[in-house]
């Protein structure tokens, strides 16, 4: 059986998604962003993971963020991406924002960290899977303590002057490094685009270390990963750990994570959630969107179901001062 040629929703840009300016630049990125993580690539049926990337861009997501040892096998989900990429999307490349990433381990030897050789080589791998000739965005997947912080941020100027990358970015790096690393590229004419860090109401390092008001002074745009403690901030674990969930599997989140003292707070948050119309995760996507200290929330997914869900976040943002209040009293006890 033939295939039928994929075509993209022609409203895909009235469905109601919402763009942010990132930082001071010419890029607006949609409110919610697909992150193929954890259920893209060899884990996933091919199907299912092009089912999601056309249900994602059709709403109007425009921004898919990949990294190169993502999926169960390193880099699985880049080459998922790039047989979606050659089947699906490739009309329409340029309206697609892709990002990827180096600096987590990937091969033996030079294959880890922030060498200029590992991004470059790792660079040019992750272009081979996903069927590019350039990525919209290069990131410094974290801060190489050993490596001079020159060499990691003259790869990435270089990467950009190749043409390899139209922009760049960092990830979970501190904060003195990152403002060493805004300077740094700022000075040879690469603005850094986007800081990618972890944040959700249960961990907010971000915003308690200055990270999000750093990148926003330096006219970088914050994208926020694992908005939702890995489904922690979901109706998931309520009453319980489900038998087929990532918590029961002990893959990247443990069973010593679901304390009482979380489950309480997870209950509290869900009662204000509800009493605004929303789920738990939808509520805790909308609370990382309430003002414009960040650009963009990269949600998982492993289904349309649960894609679709998610975007409700974005129909509502705006938070009373009362609510506020509630939920920084129910996550500061």
């Amino acid at each position: 059986m033939i295939n039928p040629i994929y075509s993209p929703a022609p409203e895909r840009y009235d469905n109601g998604m919402k763009f942010r300016r990132c930082g001071q630049s010419g890029i607006l990125l949609p409110e919610i962003s697909l992150g193929l993580w954890h259920n893209f690539g060899d884990m996933n049926t091919f199907a299912n993971s092009q089912a999601m990337a056309h249900y994602a861009f059709d709403r109007g997501i425009t921004h898919f963020d990949l990294a190169n040892n993502y999926g169960p096998s390193y880099g699985s989900a880049e080459e998922t991406f790039g047989m979606i990429m050659k089947k699906s999307f490739m009309p329409y490349r340029d309206e697609l924002f892709i990002s990827t990433k180096a600096g987590h381990d990937m091969w033996p030897a030079y294959g880890e960290w922030g060498s200029r050789k590992y991004l470059m080589s790792s660079l040019n791998q992750s272009l081979k899977r996903m069927n590019l000739e350039y990525v919209d965005i290069f990131y410094s997947h974290r801060y190489d303590p050993d490596t001079p912080l020159e060499e990691t941020l003259q790869a990435l100027v270089d990467i950009v002057r190749q043409g390899k990358a139209l922009y760049v970015g960092i990830s979970k790096y501190p904060k003195e490094a990152a403002e060493f690393a805004y300077k740094y590229l700022e000075e040879r004419d690469v603005h850094c685009l986007l800081y990618q860090g972890r944040y959700n109401l249960f961990n907010r390092e971000p915003e308690e270390e200055g990270i999000l008001q750093q990148a926003k002074g330096n006219g970088t745009g914050f994208i926020a990963f694992s908005p939702l403690a890995q489904g922690l901030l979901t109706n998931r674990y309520l009453n319980g750990i489900p038998e087929d969930s990532r918590m029961a599997k002990g893959a990247f989140l443990k069973k010593e994570a679901l304390t009482d003292e979380t489950l309480q707070k997870i209950k509290a948050l869900n009662e204000v959630a509800a009493s605004r119309g929303q789920t738990l995760a939808e509520m805790s996507l909308a609370w990382l969107l309430k003002d414009d200290l960040v650009t963009s929330v990269i949600i998982g997914a492993s289904s349309v179901a649960q894609l679709a869900d998610n975007l409700k976040a974005t129909e509502n943002t705006d938070f009373s001062a009362e609510e506020l209040e509630k939920i920084k009293k129910i996550i500061q006890k």
